[in-house]
């Protein structure tokens, strides 16, 4: 059985799974309108997994796996992510690996030139912390 096959036979807590994806629907609300689609890139899935992870309806969990990069690419704040552990706890114990909690990270300064518009500076900003992200994945999955 897959990893994630064996994640949605398990559903200890069902009102806090949808707990949990009801506190990651309200995040996503409040992010820019691609970040769905880059979230549906970054996991390697479909639009339509997105909105099933989503949507408090579907009792179907979400993978423990996705859980770090859901918060990469959705910046969710501090008591977002709070809340989000503390729901998907519930709903799973055990299943969150401590990497998962809290992963540890470094500052790198890189120096950009200015677009002279802040949607376009923020948009470079954007890329570059998504790429960081992608770059840092490989380097993780290739040893």
């Amino acid at each position: 059985m897959s990893e994630d096959a064996e994640e949605e036979a398990s559903r200890p807590g069902d009102s806090n799974v949808a707990d949990y994806k009801l506190i990651l629907r309200r995040a996503l609300d409040n992010r820019p309108s691609g970040t769905r689609l880059k979230l549906a890139a970054a996991l390697g899935k479909n639009r339509s997994f997105v909105s099933q992870i989503t949507n408090p309806a579907y009792l179907v969990p979400i993978p423990a796996k996705h859980v770090a990069i859901i918060f990469e690419v959705c910046h969710l704040s501090g008591s977002e992510r709070a809340a989000f552990l503390e729901a998907y706890g519930r709903a799973h114990p055990g299943r969150l690996r401590g990497a998962h909690r809290e992963a540890r990270t470094r500052v790198v300064t890189v120096t950009v030139p200015d677009l002279g518009d802040d949607k376009k500076n923020r948009a470079l900003e954007q890329l570059i912390v998504d790429f960081a992200a992608q770059l840092a994945r490989y380097a993780e999955s290739i040893g």
